[in-house]
């Protein structure tokens, strides 16, 4: 695969046919001519947003939607993983009704990936299903949430326990939204990025390590040559399976002890930190089976230290942990599935890890267990 830039468009397909584009530009001036192309000149269009990126992007968008559509509205809800629940989707179902939203008409995600998950499930279940576009602004969203469909809100602080698969009809990328991002919101995407090299692409990940310095320096031709490649690995994946019946759960390496940690801290960590710290763990196990070499374990750990990402948590007891894994929404006929690498870039799926080396795993990122044995 070559890791630079070939296209400002990215087709993604199911079964064969196109389903919609995924447009990587500088700024939001193509927006128009690409909204026109969707035939929203009739349709009413509801931006949905948070309270972070509503402020610096809605007005702006705002402009660009009434120049091609019916009327435009804005939905804007607290920022934070927080406020992806049910309760924030009903209130958007109520603003729909009041202003006479039907089945033609259309959502615009514009955020991050709370925002993408949260519009894309009130898009897929709202009068039994209407179209949504998406216009992540964060790194983590623009390599992740917003391609493949899948949307879902948090339910009683369990991850995404309630979702759809929902298809947008575009994606948007302004590659000038990175420029803005505060620095954690900006590691966090190096989270899922690091991933996608870690389970199908050895060379990606090691062209990512090489040039740290541009990524960090958030060098703009670099940005778009990286946001492009990852976005082709899980087009890839996601195109061989839309519904997650196979290989589109390699997507979930680090989420299950993730998701589990993130859950536990009542969110005060980030997705993507927590996604980097389940990774380790999982790189962990794959190690203690000899799937590993220690040199590549402990290079995949050091990663996370050079973007910015934790190697260890605290305030957490292990056994919990272990036991919140047990209610991921992974489970299948009482079994995790597992995601661990046989090698960088070659990730599988187990159903054989047990709790012992789960706790093994989760111990070592245990910064209290840690300083005990010191």
């Amino acid at each position: 695969m070559k890791y630079t830039a070939e296209h400002k468009s990215l087709p993604v397909h199911k079964e064969g046919k196109e389903i919609y584009q995924i447009h990587f530009e500088n700024d939001f001036e193509k927006l128009e001519s690409y909204l026109s192309e969707l035939d929203v000149k009739t349709k009413k269009l509801c931006i949905v947003t948070d309270s972070n990126v509503g402020a610096l992007y809605a007005g702006t968008l705002t402009g660009i939607l009434e120049k091609v559509c019916a009327r435009v509205t804005v939905f804007t809800f607290p920022a934070g993983e927080e406020n992806k629940t049910l309760d924030t989707v009903r209130n958007l179902y109520e603003h729909l009704i009041l202003e006479h939203f039907d089945r033609k008409d259309m959502l615009v995600a514009l955020g991050g990936g709370v925002v993408g998950d949260l519009t894309g499930y009130a898009a897929a279940t709202y009068l039994r299903g209407i179209s949504f576009i998406q216009v992540p602004t964060s790194l983590l969203a623009q390599v992740d949430s917003s391609i493949g469909g899948k949307t879902g809100v948090d339910f009683d602080r369990y991850k995404n326990m309630v979702g759809a698969f929902h298809q947008p009809k575009m994606v948007y990328m302004n590659m000038s939204a990175l420029k803005t991002l505060p620095d954690e919101q900006f590691y966090c995407g190096m989270g899922e990025i690091l991933k996608h090299g870690l389970i199908k692409d050895a060379g990606y990940y090691e062209w990512v390590i090489e040039r740290m310095s541009e990524i960090t320096e958030r060098d703009s031709q670099t940005l778009l040559d990286m946001v492009e490649i990852s976005c082709k690995i899980k087009r890839r994946v996601v195109e061989q399976d839309p519904y997650e019946k196979g290989d589109r759960a390699l997507l979930n390496f680090g989420h299950t002890i993730g998701h589990a940690i993130e859950k536990l801290k009542n969110f005060e960590l980030l997705h993507g930190q927590c996604v980097a710290l389940g990774y380790v763990a999982a790189a962990h196990i794959s190690w203690k089976r000899e799937l590993l070499s220690t040199e590549e374990f402990f290079e995949i750990r050091d990663m996370n230290v050079g973007f910015d990402l934790p190697v260890s948590f605290s305030g957490l007891d292990s056994k919990d942990i272990l036991d919140a894994t047990k209610l991921d929404k992974k489970m299948e006929a009482g079994q995790i599935k597992f995601i661990l690498l046989k090698g960088i870039g070659r990730a599988y799926i187990d159903k054989t890890v047990t709790d012992e080396e789960i706790l093994a795993a989760v111990d070592f990122l245990n910064a209290e267990i840690e300083d005990e044995n010191e």
